[in-house]
């Protein structure tokens, strides 16, 4: 093919080259400081209170990191901690893991064990406060949920509001978190951009991109990769059977990686060769959608708001309407933090007003059935005086990374 025809900074290296060219760019990140937990714990209980909560439990999982630090996935065995409203935190687990819960504790505070043949719900229920009004985490099973009211004796309720509440907000430590993430993984992007050629396979893409985090320093690689090549990019989270890539396939790359616990996930689309007519269409369409999102995310305004003014404008282009394809067949954004996806959402129906310290991603993602979709997916974050890009969005077709 010859160069003139190739989408600029698409093509053209191989993946030795690419991640020989990356570097660290995470190992200055710290985790969330001790004395940012504790006052997190302490607004907490004070939502506590106001509710007439006794105490709150922690399920393993990312409201558990939240508010102490600790990161333990959730399994059979019942790990987290309870929450009282007068001050207490107490970790529960098993005793056979005790070594290892403690070395992950970043708030030290008493630690309650069960043995295999014992139950943990009993132990739970003879913990202070929780024969009490008792709330639990969303994230809570409904087993676990069950096994828990069945053994405490007090009042038992759901603590979501008052758990996600705080979560909705982000500070300064976590925005420089999910920065750093972010920046990181749109150099990825660009890398994996150069190392394509005909005939490709979306696995060899996929283990480039969990070599490449990696090396910008994400301990873990990639959290998630999609790839996707021609009609296949109309399907927004993938195919069965995923095709290589040939000359004039669109291509969708959605992928991210984690600092502490703190996510990235950005999206790109671009043609691999010269874009047809229709292809500039579709890709310029879902940038102004993006843009209009964006430009309507202002302090106030509810986030249904937001998604309606991608669709205003996707509609203005002859697309939709609504979820009618072709058009925007989802939501145009989601919450980031420790989850990839958590509240609020940028989706209809969703009338949470937007406020300082909110973060989303931005993606009113165009599907054309049986040709191929378009996703460009960026995040920013609320300030006093509106939106802030964490990533610039996509340059042009013709030369996607600027």
């Amino acid at each position: 093919m010859p160069a003139s025809t190739m989408t600029r900074g698409v093509g053209g290296s191989n993946a030795a080259a690419e991640l020989a060219k990356l570097t660290d760019q995470l190992s200055h990140c710290q985790p969330i400081s001790a004395e940012r937990l504790t006052e997190r714990l302490d607004g907490l209980r004070e939502r506590m209170k106001a509710a007439g909560l006794d105490a709150a439990w922690l399920n393993a999982g990312t409201n558990l990191t939240y508010y102490t630090g600790l990161r333990w996935r959730a399994s059979e065995r019942l790990v987290g901690a309870l929450v009282t409203a007068d001050g207490g935190l107490t970790y529960l687990g098993p005793a056979f893991e005790t070594g290892t819960l403690e070395a992950f504790m970043h708030l030290p505070a008493p630690l309650a064990v069960w043995e295999e043949h014992e139950s943990p719900f009993a132990l739970l229920a003879g913990l202070d406060g929780a024969s009490g009004r008792l709330g639990l985490d969303p994230t809570t099973p409904l087993v676990t949920a069950n096994a828990i009211a069945a053994a405490c004796r007090g009042e038992i309720g759901d603590a979501s509001d008052l758990i996600l509440s705080g979560r909705m907000i982000k500070d300064a430590e976590e925005i420089s978190l999910m920065q750093a993430t972010k920046t990181a993984t749109l150099d990825v992007h660009a890398a994996v951009a150069r190392i394509l050629r005909p005939g490709i396979s979306t696995g060899e893409v996929t283990e480039f991109i969990h070599a490449a985090h990696k090396a910008v320093g994400a301990p873990g690689g990639s959290t998630f990769c999609i790839v996707l090549f021609g009609p296949d990019t109309a399907f927004p989270h993938g195919v069965a059977n995923p095709k290589t890539l040939d000359e004039g396939d669109m291509v969708l790359i959605d992928t991210g990686c984690a600092i502490h616990g703190y996510q990235s996930d950005i999206t790109r689309s671009y043609v691999f060769g010269e874009p047809t007519d229709h292809q500039r269409e579709i890709w310029e369409a879902e940038k102004a959608c993006q843009l209009a999102a964006f430009q309507a995310a202002q302090i106030g305004v509810a986030c249904s708001a937001v998604d309606a003014a991608a669709r205003t404008e996707a509609e203005r282009r002859g697309l939709g309407p609504d979820y009618t394809l072709p058009g925007i067949p989802h939501r145009t954004g989601h919450g980031i933090g420790l989850d990839i996806h958590e509240g609020p959402y940028l989706v209809g129906g969703d009338d949470t007003p937007l406020q300082a310290g909110m973060c989303f991603s931005n993606e009113p993602m165009i599907c054309v059935p049986g040709e191929f979709g378009i996703r460009l997916e960026d995040h920013f974050y609320m300030t006093p005086t509106g939106p802030r890009w964490f990533t610039e969005p996509s340059h042009a077709i013709d030369d996607p990374f600027g």
